[in-house]
């Protein structure tokens, strides 16, 4: 059994369609829109393809209209990003991300997996550095072997006890340092995190077309081709 677990899409078809794996099943930690100019496409290819689909903060800020509770250097593309990605999505799509579940549960041949986008005590908005202390609280609250998480957009694996939290980073907007998309794989009991190139111009010259403020455009076309912003405008 091959797992691939992708999380943080934001509207990358190009990231997404590049996935250079076979698998026997797709999990997806949340946020397959905002940001990215193809955000229904994500949502569909997500549909029709991931086994597992937890919601991320911004699948639910465009599924309920609230605020996705960005960091400041994000806030303004987020803002501009979800008019756009309002006026593209289907009701039928809008309403898939307000039914996808905040957390789930999985066991695969004896190991138990518990999925969701940020935290388990925080599902959708809480951000958690991998090196945080607030990581030996978490494992605690939930029942499994593999605790699976994304929404920080930095990859990482990390033993605490018995137990192993995950974190894939982003496939469609790595923080990294790095513009490769990151993902991880399940596969003969282990755990592995990867990272390919793909055409991000390709994705940045679709952003260029769309109808939002230049500045915004420039700071989205930034972000993917560093892997995150400039260090000193971070918010750690």
């Amino acid at each position: 059994m091959k797992i691939v677990m992708i999380s943080d899409l934001h509207g990358n078809l190009e990231a997404l369609t590049a996935l250079p794996e076979e698998y026997d099943e797709l999990w997806v930690l949340g946020d397959l829109v905002n940001y990215g100019p193809d955000p229904a496409e994500v949502v569909e290819f997500a549909r029709a393809r991931a086994g597992v689909i937890v919601r991320g903060n911004h699948d639910h800020a465009i599924g309920f209209g609230e605020d996705p509770r960005c960091p400041q250097p994000f806030r303004e593309m987020a803002e501009a990003m979800m008019h756009y990605t309002n006026s593209v999505l289907s009701d039928s799509q809008k309403q898939f991300l307000r039914d996808l579940p905040l957390t789930a549960e999985r066991e695969i041949e004896g190991m138990r997996f518990s999925l969701c986008h940020a935290i388990p005590s925080d599902p959708l908005f809480a951000y958690c550095l991998p090196d945080s202390d607030q990581w030996i609280k978490e494992v605690d609250r939930v029942n499994s072997d593999i605790l699976l998480v994304g929404h920080t957009h930095r990859p990482f694996v990390r033993q605490i006890g018995t137990k192993k939290i995950v974190n894939p980073g982003s496939l469609g907007q790595p923080k990294t340092g790095s513009p490769a998309a990151c993902y991880a794989i399940w596969s003969g009991g282990e755990i592995e995190l990867r990272s390919f190139d793909y055409r991000f111009e390709d994705t940045i010259r679709k952003i260029d077309a769309l109808p939002i403020p230049v500045h915004v455009r420039d700071g989205l076309a930034a972000v993917l081709r560093r892997g995150g912003l400039p260090k000193r405008e971070e918010i750690e």
